[in-house]
C-alpha cells in the first residue's frame, strides 16, 4: 500500500517521499484529473444526442447518467481493496486502463447502433474513473500540509474543471453540429431506421477514442514513475485494511460526508444533464443544441474560476463556512432559475457552477479527515456515494417529464440545503474542536 494516506512511515521515509517524488508528482496529479474531466462531461454532451438519436424521454435519456454514475456504487468499495492492496500508484494505472476500455467500447457501439451497448460502453468506463478517484483523492489530500489538503485538493479538482469546461466545446463541435438527427423515425422502417442510427451514431465514437489513446498514454507513465511513492510492505497494513471497511460507517463525518457527497453529485450532474433541453425550452432562451452544448460550457467554466478561487481562499477561511456559503448560494441560484424565464433564468442556473465549485473537494476532504491507515477504505466508502449521479439525475428527469423541467429543478435544491447542513455541522465541531484544543495540550 502507498505510504501515503494509508501506511505507517518513519519521519525520515516521509521526508525523502514527500522532498522528492511528491514535487513531481502533484503536477502529473493535475494532468490526470484534467483528462478525467474532459472524458466525464462529454456525457453531458452524448445525452442529447443520444436522446434525439433513439427518440428518449427525459427520464430514458437519464439513464446514461444512471449507468455512468451506478459504476461507483459498484466499484468503488472493491477498488478501495484493490487500492489497499497494490498502492496508489497502481491503482492510477489500473484505473487508467479500465476508463481506456471503456472508451474504446465506443466503436463497437456505434457500429452496432443500440441504446444498451453506449449505457455499458458508459459503465465501464465509469468503472475506470471510480478506481481513479478512490486512488486519486486521498493520495492528493497527503501531498503536503494536512492542514492544506482541501486546498490542495480544491486545486486539483480545478484542473479537473479545466476539462469540464473544454469539454462541451470539443463535445458540441464533434458530436453535435456536424451530424443530421434521424428524420421521423416513425416513417421509417426497422432496417432503414436501424441504418440511419448507426451512420448518426458513428460520430460519437471520435472523441472517446482520442480520450482511451491519451489515457494509455498516461497509464504508462505513472506505471514508469510508480516509484515516486514508496510502498510499505502488505504485512504493515494486512490487518487494518483487510475488507471493505464499512464499520468506517459508524464514523459520523464519514457517515454524513458520504451522504453529501451523494447529493452534491447527483444536483450537479442533474443539472449539468438537462442543461442543454432546459435552454432549448423557448420560455428560456430558445437556442439550438449546439449554442446550448457550447453554453454548457459556462456552466462547468464557472467551477474552473470556483476552485481557483476556492484554493486560495480555502487556506484563510475554515472549510465549514465556505462550504456552507456556496451551498446556499446553489440552492438559491436553482430556485431564481426554475421561478424564473429568460436570459434570467439561464444566467442564474449557469452560475449554480461557481457556487458549485469547491464542493466536492472540500466534503471529500472532510470526510476522510482522519482515517490514518485506513484512509483508502474511507475513500472507497465515499466513491460509492458518487452514485448520487445515476439516482438525483433520474429523478429530477420523471419530474421534468411529469411537472416541466422548471419545477424539476427543486430535486437539486433540496440536495443543496442538505449539504449547507452537513457544513455548518462540520463549522460547528471545528470550533468545538480548536477550543478544546490547548485545554489537551496542557494536560
Amino acid at each position: 500500500m502507498a505510504m501515503m494516506p494509508g501506511a505507517s512511515s518513519t519521519p525520515a521515509e516521509d521526508e525523502s517521499a514527500g522532498s522528492v517524488g511528491h514535487a513531481y508528482l502533484l503536477p502529473c496529479m493535475l494532468a490526470l484529473f484534467f483528462t478525467w474531466g474532459l472524458a466525464t462531461v462529454l456525457v453531458d454532451i452524448v445525452t442529447p444526442k443520444l436522446k434525439s438519436l433513439f427518440d428518449l424521454s427525459y427520464t430514458e435519456a437519464t439513464l446514461t447518467q444512471f449507468c455512468f454514475f451506478f459504476a461507483y456504487a459498484v466499484i468503488s468499495l472493491p477498488a478501495g481493496v484493490l487500492v489497499g492492496r497494490i498502492g496508489y500508484m497502481r491503482g492510477l494505472v489500473v484505473g487508467l486502463l479500465v476508463m481506456a476500455c471503456g472508451c474504446l467500447m465506443f466503436a463497437p457501439a456505434a457500429r452496432i447502433g443500440l441504446f444498451p451497448i453506449f449505457l455499458l460502453a458508459l459503465f465501464v468506463m465509469a468503472s475506470g474513473i471510480a478506481i481513479l478517484q478512490v486512488a486519486a483523492n486521498p493520495l492528493v489530500t497527503k501531498l503536503g500540509p494536512a492542514a492544506q489538503a482541501p486546498s490542495r485538493l480544491t486545486l486539483a479538482q480545478t484542473f479537473n474543471s479545466v476539462g469540464t469546461t473544454v469539454g462541451p466545446v470539443i463535445g458540441a463541435w464533434a458530436i453535435l453540429s456536424h451530424v443530421p438527427e434521424v428524420k421521423d423515425p416513425a416513417s421509417l422502417s426497422a432496417e432503414a431506421l436501424a441504418a440511419a442510427r448507426q451512420a448518426e451514431a458513428a460520430v460519437l465514437q471520435t472523441p472517446f477514442l482520442v480520450i482511451a489513446a491519451g489515457l494509455g498514454v498516461l497509464a504508462i507513465f505513472f506505471w514508469s514513475v510508480r516509484s515516486w511513492v514508496a510502498e510499505a510492505p502488505k504485512s504493515e497494513t494486512a490487518t487494518e485494511t483487510r475488507g471493505l471497511g464499512l464499520d468506517l460507517l459508524r464514523r459520523p463525518k464519514l457517515a454524513l460526508g458520504a451522504l453529501a457527497i451523494f447529493l452534491y453529485v447527483g444536483a450537479e450532474v442533474a443539472i449539468g444533464t438537462l442543461m442543454v433541453s432546459y435552454l432549448e425550452q423557448p420560455r428560456v432562451l430558445g437556442a439550438t443544441a449546439e449554442t446550448a452544448g457550447h453554453l454548457l460550457s459556462f456552466y462547468w467554466g464557472g467551477a474552473l474560476v470556483g476552485r481557483i478561487i476556492g484554493s486560495f481562499v480555502l487556506r484563510y477561511v475554515r472549510a465549514g463556512l465556505v462550504l456552507g456559503a456556496c451551498a446556499l448560494a446553489s440552492g438559491l441560484l436553482a430556485t431564481i432559475s426554475g421561478l424564473s424565464s429568460g436570459t434570467v433564468a439561464a444566467v442564474t442556473l449557469i452560475a449554480v457552477g461557481l457556487a458549485n465549485s469547491i464542493m466536492f473537494p472540500t466534503i471529500f476532504a472532510m470526510a476522510i479527515d482522519g482515517l490514518g491507515k485506513r484512509t483508502a477504505q474511507g475513500a472507497g466508502i465515499v466513491c460509492v456515494a458518487i452514485v448520487g449521479g445515476a439516482v438525483v439525475p433520474v429523478v429530477t428527469g420523471y419530474l421534468a417529464d411529469t411537472v416541466g423541467l422548471s419545477l424539476a429543478l427543486a430535486a437539486p435544491v433540496v440536495c443543496y440545503l442538505c449539504i449547507a447542513g452537513y457544513a455548518f455541522a462540520n463549522l460547528r465541531e471545528a470550533r468545538a474542536t480548536e477550543q478544546n484544543t490547548p485545554k489537551a495540550l496542557a494536560v
